[in-house]
């Protein structure tokens, strides 16, 4: 096998230009959006979909958090994209193999043995992965998989101007990762940190992580993704709990009626 490849997002560097976004459409045929304003934020794309593999998120500041900066208008920016997890639940949900981890450790999606049952869909912690409502098999970034197959970066990356994305070896870049947290929090950025490395949760280590500087929940990421089969043991315990409880009030309500 090939080494494992990955995405390190940068967010403290996104500008929110959208070029990964524009570049990934263009390099995988993917359709547009369409043109529609929303009350809550500059952003047209609004989320990751079978159609949008690449999307930046605007993210405009609380009042509270503006008194804070000392800033009139405060945003946040960052580049979401498929996790390609170490354990990705949406390859263990498929039940015809069409998931794979291909050569380079990417969570790919084949299209052509994909039966579009759908249980990939909510197998997914971060909800990324979606059906097309045309062809109606399951699709989501493929990290340029034909473009790493020829020695050329994903086109997101590749079209970064400020190299807020940045591709390589995985190893590479959590090193790499490491040293720019440190960096920022010398120079006073305190917050800094890296989600999806050295993080204790059942989908295990992301192969597309991400430095962020406010908490997960902010970007809309989860506090602690965790794969759909984590809650099998607690809801058999609640559903053990709630037939014992009927079972019981069944019987003292029958031995009730013959007394």
């Amino acid at each position: 096998m090939a080494t494992t490849m990955g995405f390190f997002t940068d967010q403290s560097l996104c500008i929110g230009c959208k070029a990964c976004e524009v570049a990934c459409k263009q390099w995988n045929q993917l359709p547009a959006d369409g043109f529609e304003w929303r009350g809550t934020s500059y952003d047209n794309t609004r989320h990751l979909s079978s159609e949008t593999w690449r999307h930046v998120a605007f993210i405009e500041q609380d009042d509270v958090k503006k008194q804070e900066t000392g800033k009139s208008v405060d945003w946040l920016m960052v580049s979401d994209v498929c996790k390609h997890c170490s354990n990705a639940g949406c390859m263990e949900a498929c039940p015809t193999g069409a998931i794979i981890r291909n050569e380079f450790g990417d969570v790919y999606v084949q299209p052509d043995i994909c039966n579009g049952c759908g249980y990939c869909v909510p197998s997914c912690p971060f909800g990324v992965i979606e059906q097309d409502e045309h062809w109606g098999v399951a699709q989501k970034c493929t990290l340029c998989y034909d473009r790493q197959k020829i020695g050329i970066e994903p086109a997101c990356a590749k079209a970064c101007p400020t190299d807020s994305i940045k591709f390589g070896n995985l190893d590479e870049l959590r090193e790499k990762a490491r040293e720019r947290v440190g960096v920022l929090q010398e120079r006073g950025v305190t917050n800094a940190y890296l989600y999806g490395v050295d993080e204790d949760t059942s989908v295990g280590d992301l192969n597309s992580f991400f430095l962020l500087t406010e908490r997960p929940s902010t970007y809309n990421l989860p506090e602690k993704p965790k794969l759909p089969q984590d809650n099998l043991v607690p809801a058999f315990v609640a559903s053990f709990v709630a037939a014992t409880f009927m079972t019981v009030s069944m019987a003292l309500s029958l031995r009730k009626k013959k007394r």
